[in-house]
């Protein structure tokens, strides 16, 4: 039977063992806020659930959580009759309770548990996965979201999170799973602890991402953003031998975020307080992770002040040195394989193809780079896999992006370049100089509630049956993502990718537009790639593009 808004909230209200704090939250909700709370089910997406904490069967709270914990249980075992599964949580408000919800959940099924005994980074999650032979895992975290939200990534027995047929086997096993207050928890001794002796088993791996010794010279100074990463990257740079600074006000784990003005390292306002301590103590570079430590953001500092890496920038910076260091050494393989997405700047690819190595593109989303780091790893070689959205991955003992790696490279680099008088800027700019001036630029329309989705439908509705116009050209090529088709002078064809609701239209000679919902907030992203001669020439480029864009959208 399907239930209208109202009376799904008027079964929570009536439900004896519901969460206190959750019913008093239930009893001051207005008509809007219960309609935006339980009009539907938080959907489990191809990498698990995300949003808005709080009561309601459209929120994360412990029934939601609880039931995506079921069905993946559910699902888990139809692979085998037992096994392991290992969880992580984050520093956010009830990311613990939430992971220790989840190993109940799992224990009842017979299913044992190793769950961190702190908080941990994602990548330390995937990596434990693979370490342990483990069925599955699980993520407590909403990434780099604002404060209000949280999430449950899952992740399957290679250590990525869940392809697309194993997620829609999981949604199913959820849906089916009609009562979220019957489901049953046990707490025995199938559930262990993973303590912090674990942390040495997993930087030993990563210290090989970057195997010089670091040098005291280069002044760094980290900052978590209150998150996971203040566990590991201090304690890995240290042991390499650079100088790296903790900024201390934001490396307690905090919920509220309480020193940050945003948690995404893609957000400037993230850099705000580390730049001024840069500037004050006069370091070279800083480095920002995100609450799960999967992205990376990395601030270059100058005579001019501080210059932001984006994350195109960064993946360009480690491949060319990754290819580089290869090529010196002789161990550059012919099997080698790079992995990218479909909006990530084609500077990644231009870059592996001068070094003849081949690229394969993949959808939005690191999940698709683990998928095919795995189904390729027989007959290739994993050389380096990166996104736009300030996520990459060095080595595959883990398969999930690391920033953990990242900063551990990027470090090794920078103190290579101020040997010589160099900053990674420099360096950037050699590799344009080389390759072309690539830029990229991406916007966010943020479109919240039933109207806000809604909203992004009738935008891709319109953009997909109207191409826009840039600079008065029509596209030269079309890929539409959910109907599976290139369309372009030479005909139609499959773009070879599952079907997914993104559109990209190429203008040639290096220009490029994309749509895409967030499937993870309630945004539509816009980005825009462009190539030039100069720099200065590819950013204007991409921003006056960019801006168009976003005055057609919003009149729509």
């Amino acid at each position: 039977m399907i239930m209208n808004y109202i009376e799904k909230a008027h079964i929570w209200k009536i439900e004896p063992s519901l969460d206190d704090a959750l019913k008093t939250e239930l009893n001051t909700m207005n008509e809007e806020q219960l309609e935006d709370a339980f009009h539907t089910d938080l959907a489990f997406g191809t990498g698990g659930l995300r949003g808005l904490m709080g009561a309601g069967t459209n929120r994360i709270n412990i029934y939601t959580i609880r039931r995506a914990a079921l069905g993946l249980g559910r699902y888990l075992l139809t692979k085998a009759q037992r096994g392991l599964v290992v969880i992580s949580y984050d520093n956010r408000h009830d990311s613990r309770r939430f992971a220790f919800e989840s190993a109940l959940v799992l224990s009842s099924l017979g299913l044992d548990c190793q769950v961190f005994e702190h908080l941990r980074p994602t990548p330390m999650l995937s990596f434990a996965v693979r370490h342990l032979s483990a069925l599955g895992g699980i993520m407590i975290t909403a990434s780099h979201n604002p404060k209000e939200y949280n999430g449950f990534k899952a992740y399957n027995h290679t250590g990525a999170q869940l392809n697309l047929e194993e997620a829609d086997q999981v949604i199913k096993a959820i849906n089916a799973i009609e009562d979220v207050f019957a489901i049953d928890t046990m707490d025995d001794s199938r559930i262990k602890t993973i303590d912090e002796s674990f942390d040495d088993l997993y930087l030993n791996q990563i210290a090989s991402v970057c195997p010089l010794s670091g040098n005291k010279h280069l002044h760094i100074i980290y900052s978590p953003l209150h998150g996971t990463g203040g566990t590991v990257i201090p304690k890995l740079l240290s042991e390499k031998g650079y100088r790296v600074e903790p900024y201390a006000p934001e490396m307690r784990p905090d919920p509220d975020f309480s020193s940050v003005l945003s948690s995404n390292p893609e957000d400037p306002r993230s850099f705000v307080n580390t730049i001024r301590y840069a500037d004050d103590v006069d370091a070279d570079l800083i480095m920002v992770t995100d609450p799960d430590a999967d992205r990376l953001g990395v601030g270059v500092r100058t005579k001019d002040g501080v210059i932001l890496l984006n994350g195109n920038e960064t993946a360009a910076l480690v491949l060319y040195d990754i290819l580089e260091s290869k090529k010196a050494d002789h161990s550059l393989p012919e099997n080698g394989v790079v992995y990218t997405t479909v909006v990530t700047t084609d500077l990644i690819e231009t870059i592996a193809s001068a070094y003849g190595v081949k690229t394969i593109k993949t959808l939005t989303g690191f999940k698709f780079i683990g998928e095919q780091a795995e189904l390729n790893q027989s007959s290739t070689t994993y050389l380096f896999g990166a996104e736009e959205s300030y996520g990459s991955l060095i080595s595959d003992v883990v398969r999930d992006k690391d920033a953990v790696q990242a900063v551990c490279r990027l470090a090794q680099m920078a103190s290579v370049l101020k040997s010589k008088g160099q900053t990674l800027l420099d360096l950037l700019e050699q590799i344009s100089k080389r390759f072309g001036a690539h830029a990229e630029l991406t916007q966010s329309l943020t479109l919240k509630g039933i109207e806000g989705l809604e909203k992004i439908k009738d935008i891709m509705d319109h953009v997909r049956h109207h191409p826009p116009l840039v600079n008065g050209q029509k596209p030269v090529q079309t890929a539409d993502y959910q109907s599976g088709m290139v369309t372009d002078t030479a005909g139609t064809r499959p773009t070879g990718l599952p079907q997914s609701n993104v559109i990209k239209y190429h203008y040639g000679e290096g220009t490029w537009v994309v749509f895409r919902p967030s499937g993870t907030e309630p945004k539509l992203k816009i980005y825009v790639g462009t190539r030039e001669k100069t720099m200065s020439d590819a950013k204007a480029r991409a921003t006056n593009i960019s801006n168009r864009l976003i005055d057609t959208i919003k009149s729509i």
